[in-house]
């Protein structure tokens, strides 16, 4: 990555680091993002929802994964693999998860591990998304590396607040746009996006 680039993100990622810290709504925008999930066909008729647990500064995902879980949606959460990818590990209970590397919840490693296919949803987390899809992480690149744009993935559904969502979000080509946004307001399909 350029330094422009990488200069770009980091302004980017100062600017709502203070907006996304502390929300009083994070409990309904939880609630409502599940809710809007669970209207979706592409995502409760899909062979496997994909999640994460939310960190303290990011939209709450426990309802989400309940709202599946009631639905009869089989659910991952994603672990640390190697090259700096992700591994998703199948899990039945929120409570079977446990702290990992970064303090953040994740299966057991006895936890059986998923292949995730195209017929599947993954949620992801971001800083910021525009209406193109484009999408900005924390930095690590976990997920750009676990599904390299180009290639074939599964829908990539981001999941934030409506502040996050930006006029253009700075990417270069190893970045992965995600397929639609959802946030506590609702939906957003970018061109291409739908299946």
């Amino acid at each position: 990555m350029d330094d422009a680039l990488a200069a770009a993100k980091g302004r980017l990622r100062e600017v709502l680091a203070a907006q996304r810290t502390g929300r009083r709504d994070a409990s309904i925008a939880g609630d409502r993002v599940a809710r809007a999930l669970a209207t979706r066909r592409e995502v409760v008729g899909a062979g496997r929802v994909a999640l994460y647990a939310a960190l303290p500064d990011e939209v709450p995902t426990r309802p989400s994964f309940e709202v599946l879980r009631e639905a009869g949606v089989a659910r991952a959460l994603p672990c640390p693999g190697p090259g700096g990818r992700l591994e998703f590990r199948q899990v039945e209970d929120w409570d079977e998860l446990r702290p990992g590397r970064w303090n953040v919840l994740e299966p057991p490693p006895t936890a059986h591990v998923c292949a995730l296919a195209e017929a599947d949803v993954v949620l992801v987390p971001g800083v910021a998304f525009d209406r193109s899809g484009n999408r900005l992480g924390r930095g690590g690149g976990h997920y750009d590396a676990t599904f390299p744009p180009g290639e074939a993935a599964p829908l990539l559904i981001g999941v934030a607040w409506e502040f996050q969502l930006v006029d253009a979000v700075p990417h270069g080509s190893r970045d992965r746009r995600v397929n639609a946004i959802v946030t506590e307001r609702g939906w957003v399909w970018p061109a291409g996006g739908a299946r």
